[in-house]
């Protein structure tokens, strides 16, 4: 089931009655109250500071494993909230990904840049761009990617699909929506792997003492491809812009819905998420070999 992604960018305020989020949104005119089933909703993002949630409503929406997330004052994505405990084997789950051995983790990094470059290969080759150099790259990627093709893939991948483009998460645009829409999907990824009973702050490659979230930056690369298309199609409706505005923005978080292949089955990007996690901690617990990733087509 496609879990729905709801927006708020104006005054409102969110309860629960009879597990429904009640949603009352008001504006100078006239206010409005509609009701949404909790166990249909996936992610709620709190764009403004006119929101009020009652606690009641966040504690149904956790034991949902519903994520929040809240945006700042430049409307950026800035925190996320997520259930404590999101798996009834939690604490065995967490002690079996600690003690993953070195090889392993090189392993699941490597199948982890394969996917990632295959897919930024696959967004190339649907807009008719060259993909040569990345089908050379693929040919040498090796345990824990000792050679760092990912980055010798990035420094093609992004003037090809951009003329010119530089990522980088401070400079010009589209970079802001580029991070809007990885900032969407990490949550997602997060919200994933915390069903899974996985450690977020634990990555099997990132481990920046100052990112909580290592895991999910680490499981979140293959995906990223499907967020560059997006903002691809976008920039090329509405030229290279900076400003986020309301239909941009809704653009991006329908990043979930995408169809996404995962082995030979089709399935949303946000449903087949479990399929990542959950192949994920069977490699770790020595149940399986292969990351279940999705291949964009």
């Amino acid at each position: 089931m496609i879990k729905q992604t709801l927006y708020f960018s104006n005054p409102t305020y969110l309860s629960l009655k009879d597990k429904q989020l009640v949603i009352r949104v008001k504006n100078s005119e006239n206010e409005k109250t509609v009701t949404r089933p909790i166990e249909d909703l996936g992610m709620i993002i709190l764009d403004t500071g006119q929101i009020t949630i009652t606690n009641q409503a966040i504690q149904a929406l956790q034991t949902n494993k519903t994520v929040i997330v809240s945006c700042d004052s430049s409307h950026m994505p800035s925190s996320i909230m997520l259930p404590m405990q999101g798996h009834t084997e939690q604490s065995e789950r967490y002690r079996i990904q600690m003690d993953a051995s070195l090889p392993l983790k090189k392993n699941l990094w490597q199948q982890t840049i394969e996917a990632k470059v295959r897919n930024q290969r696959a967004v190339l080759e649907k807009l008719k761009k060259p993909t040569k150099r990345l089908d050379v790259l693929l040919k040498r990627i090796q345990s824990g990617d000792p050679e760092n093709i990912e980055g010798q893939a990035a420094a093609y991948y992004w003037p090809t699909l951009f003329k010119g483009f530089i990522r980088d998460k401070d400079g010009l645009a589209p970079n802001s929506m580029l991070n809007y829409g990885y900032a969407i999907l990490r949550a997602m990824v997060a919200r994933a792997l915390t069903s899974s009973g996985l450690l977020l702050t634990l990555g099997i490659h990132h481990k920046n003492k100052y990112n909580a979230y290592c895991l999910a930056d680490d499981i979140m690369e293959p995906y990223r491809p499907f967020v560059d298309q997006i903002v691809y199609q976008l920039s090329n409706d509405y030229g290279l812009v900076s400003f986020l505005d309301r239909p941009t923005k809704q653009q991006l978080l329908s990043v979930g819905q995408i169809d996404a292949y995962f082995k030979s089955r089709k399935s949303p990007l946000m449903v087949g998420m479990a399929q990542t996690t959950s192949s994920l901690y069977k490699c770790f617990a020595g149940k399986k070999r292969k990351i279940i990733y999705p291949e964009l087509r």
